[in-house]
């Protein structure tokens, strides 16, 4: 053991993280680990994101609850368990839950006869339901915030190579930004002030007055509140991999092309032996060069391109070009899948113990929404992009976008970068008026997909969101019942409203919801997003100071 393992115990066994690894890292050394079971349903719901956004792997913390274990890295002595599931989440009593309703639990309109039975059913639904149970004493204490304040000429939200390109302008134009980014241990940005591990949101939403109209609410991990207030902010916030819709599409196994790459970071191995990666493109690429011999299948709901088809051939992996992925099969973890030919015919089921999507990435745009700005669908990527001027300009004066939150493409992205940087610092761009995004191609391959996949019996019981237990039939129901648009099927059924604020079910909703209605997917629009779009801890903003006079108050 080096010198830097902490050791830790999880449900009352020892355990060394080693390096730094998160907790999460630590239990997915061989697997991926069951930590949780869904909030309403109680079926066992593994870790998916692998970037801290995600609902399936909140654990508590010498008392405190809802900790991400891909975030937490452990101390000695640290006391982990888990939430939500009694005894534990391999045997939960409460999954009995999900056998006997399998289509899906009406708590809006449930047991309302005998009218009598209406508190004893709200009060069942309520002790099944939740994440965990509220913080001891000493785990509430223990959030307690340092806090910090800032004001800055320029913030920047997010480090990637657009954050990084445009941190560098700013600092070669004589100046000191402030740059946020979330994650755990990115290399330092030279000559800016640096929050790693640090999440942001816009509170208040810009009100374009005085002379820092933005303010920033930032949270360190773990308690740490800081409060930016800024001339000027850009955004290199980048995208992230998407959901996508079957039945099992919650199992521990199913991850993300980010989790899957985070937890294969050498010189770990894979936390899987036989996955399945779902996709054609640059993603599956990546995933292949890093995991090859531990994939077994590759699955993609379109054409598969000539890397991955070179690349499955030097590993001996099979490939299913232009199929439907039902369900994938397994209790406790991820057993096998089913596929089915895009043009019809038989099944295949492929014994497997994870899958992979790589299938499609979508910019994060949440903090785009809550400012305001002007936003427009892209058919190609089957997702909302910001209106920006040549200068990455948005719609609301001092806010840039840079990098392929913006939509350009990786060559151009560090010039692009460098105009934004010097477009914010100089206040130019500001009477630019964004216009239409270009034309990038055809609609995306998916609405194809699942216009197919809706015809195919039982696509109702997959999960349209994780985090506060959706099954598509509920959003299916909405839309027969009459309610038109995300945002009123988003106030019928939930959907969006839980942990990831919509980040993994809104791209396929919208998809499905265009299908369903029969209309374009900008007339489905999208849900409001209110602050904070990353859940926060109020500790970490209680010990900021109250706003200066005349500042605007969250």
């Amino acid at each position: 053991m080096g010198e830097s393992d902490r050791h830790f115990s999880f449900r009352g066994r020892p355990r060394v993280a080693r390096n730094g690894e998160t907790i999460l890292e630590t239990l997915a050394r061989d697997r991926p680990p069951l930590l949780r079971r869904s909030i309403l349903y109680h079926r066992p719901q593994g870790a998916f994101c692998g970037i801290g956004h995600c609902a399936g792997c909140l654990v508590r913390v010498n008392g405190r609850p809802n900790v991400r274990a891909c975030r937490h890295v452990p101390d000695d002595g640290d006391f982990v368990t888990t939430e939500n599931a009694w005894p534990s989440p391999t045997w939960d009593l409460f999954g009995a839950i999900g056998v006997l309703r399998p289509n899906g639990i009406d708590t809006l309109r449930g047991l309302r006869r005998p009218a009598g039975a209406t508190r004893l059913y709200q009060r069942i639904v309520r002790r099944f339901a939740g994440t965990g149970e509220p913080p001891t004493e000493p785990g509430a204490r223990a959030i307690s915030a340092p806090a910090l304040e800032r004001t800055v000429d320029v913030a920047i939200v997010g480090a990637g190579p657009a954050g990084r390109a445009a941190a560098a302008a700013v600092v070669a134009a004589g100046r000191r930004p402030i740059v946020l980014e979330r994650q755990l241990r990115p290399p330092p940005v030279d000559g800016a002030e640096w929050f790693p591990a640090t999440t942001a949101v816009f509170l208040p939403p810009p009100s374009g007055a005085g002379d820092h109209p933005f303010t920033l609410l930032a949270f360190g991990e773990p308690a740490r509140g800081v409060r930016v207030h800024a001339t000027a902010v850009i955004l290199a916030t980048g995208g992230y991999d998407a959901s996508l819709l079957f039945r099992g599409n919650d199992r521990p196994g199913v991850l993300s092309a980010e989790a899957a790459l985070s937890l294969s970071a050498p010189p770990r191995r894979p936390p899987f032996e036989r996955a399945v990666v779902v996709g054609g493109g640059a993603r599956t690429a990546e995933v292949l060069a890093r995991c090859a011999d531990a994939v077994e299948a590759v699955i993609a709901p379109g054409e598969i391109r000539p890397e991955v088809v070179r690349a499955a051939a030097e590993a001996d992996i099979s490939l299913y070009p232009r199929s439907l992925l039902l369900r994938a099969e397994g209790g406790h973890r991820v057993r096998a899948v089913r596929i089915r030919a895009r043009s019809g015919g038989a099944e295949t089921r492929i014994a497997c113990d994870a899958v992979v999507l790589a299938h499609r990435r979508v910019p994060h745009t949440q903090l785009l929404f809550q400012a305001g700005a002007a936003m427009e669908w892209r058919p190609d990527v089957g997702a909302y992009f910001p209106r920006v001027g040549a200068s990455g300009a948005t719609s609301v004066p001092g806010l840039f976008v840079a990098g392929s939150t913006s939509g350009v493409g990786e060559s151009e992205r560090e010039d692009h970068s460098s105009r934004v940087a010097a477009a914010a610092l100089l206040g130019t761009g500001t009477d630019e008026i964004p216009g239409p995004l270009p034309s990038h191609g055809p609609p995306t391959e998916l609405i194809a997909y699942y216009r197919e996949l809706l015809r195919v019996p039982g696509h109702g019981r997959a999960v349209a969101c994780p985090c506060v237990d959706v099954l598509f039939s509920e959003v299916e129901e909405a839309v027969r019942s009459g309610y038109r648009g995300i945002e009123v099927v988003k106030r019928y059924s939930s959907l969006g409203t839980g942990i990831c604020q919509g980040r993994y079910c809104l791209p396929d909703a919208l998809l499905l919801l265009s299908i369903l209605e029969d209309r374009p997917p900008e007339q489905v629009g999208y849900i409001t997003q209110r602050p904070p779009v990353v859940p926060t801890p109020l500790a970490a903003f209680a010990g900021l100071p109250p706003p200066a006079e005349g500042v605007a108050r969250p």
